[in-house]
C-alpha cells in the first residue's frame, strides 16, 4: 500500500442505511473510503436487503444491525435524508452508535444524521453541526450548534449537507489514519 492509503491495519467502517437515505451521503463516503483501502460495510435495520434513496436509488446492504457488533468497527457514518428518522426507531441501531462513541471510535454524521446522535444521547457539551432544520433538536440534546461545513469534536465529526461531503470525508479519513 502506498502512503495515500490508511495505516497498515485495514479500517472497518459502517454506513447506516434505511429507506429515504440521501443518495450522495451514502455513496460518496462509501467510494472514497474504499479508495483509501477501508473495508466499508453497509448496514440496514434488518427489515429488508435493499433500501431506496429519496429518489429511489437502490442499495443492497452488506449486513443487518442484528448481525454486527460495534466492537468490530473503527467508525460509523450516519448519512442524512429521512433515513435517520427511521434508523433511530431501532434500539440496536441507537446502541450501535452509542457503543462506538463510548469506545472512542469515529462517529460521523451529516445532514439529518444528527437525529440519530440525539437518540443515542451523546451530544451533551459537544460542538456539532447539521442541516439547519434540526439544529434545535441538537441544542435541546445538549449540543453546542455551529454553522460550519465540518465540525470535529474529539471522535465526533458532523457536517450540514451534501455540498460539505469533500471536507466531511477528508476529516473522517484524517481521524481514521490517526487511530
Amino acid at each position: 500500500m502506498d502512503t495515500h492509503h490508511m495505516a497498515k491495519a485495514v479500517k472497518k467502517v459502517a454506513i447506516l442505511v434505511e429507506d429515504l437515505y440521501q443518495v450522495l451521503e451514502v455513496w460518496y463516503p462509501l467510494f472514497r473510503l474504499k479508495e483509501e483501502g477501508a473495508r466499508v460495510v453497509t448496514i440496514g435495520t434488518g427489515l429488508k436487503e435493499i433500501y431506496g434513496s429519496k429518489e429511489g436509488y437502490p442499495i443492497k446492504v452488506d449486513a443487518s444491525i442484528d448481525h454486527v457488533q460495534a466492537s468490530d468497527f473503527d467508525a460509523v457514518i450516519i448519512p442524512g435524508g429521512y433515513a435517520p428518522d427511521i434508523l433511530r426507531r431501532y434500539e440496536k441501531v441507537v446502541s450501535f452508535v452509542r457503543d462506538l462513541d463510548s469506545r472512542g471510535s469515529v462517529v460521523a454524521s451529516i445532514c439529518h444524521g444528527g437525529w440519530l446522535l440525539v437518540s443515542a444521547n451523546i451530544l451533551k457539551g459537544r460542538t456539532v453541526t447539521s442541516f439547519f432544520a434540526i439544529k434545535d433538536d441538537l441544542i435541546a440534546a445538549g449540543g453546542k450548534y455551529v454553522d460550519h461545513d465540518v465540525v470535529v469534536d474529539g471522535n465526533l465529526i458532523t457536517s450540514r449537507k451534501p455540498e460539505d461531503l469533500p471536507r466531511f470525508v477528508e476529516e473522517i479519513i484524517k481521524l481514521l489514519k490517526k487511530k
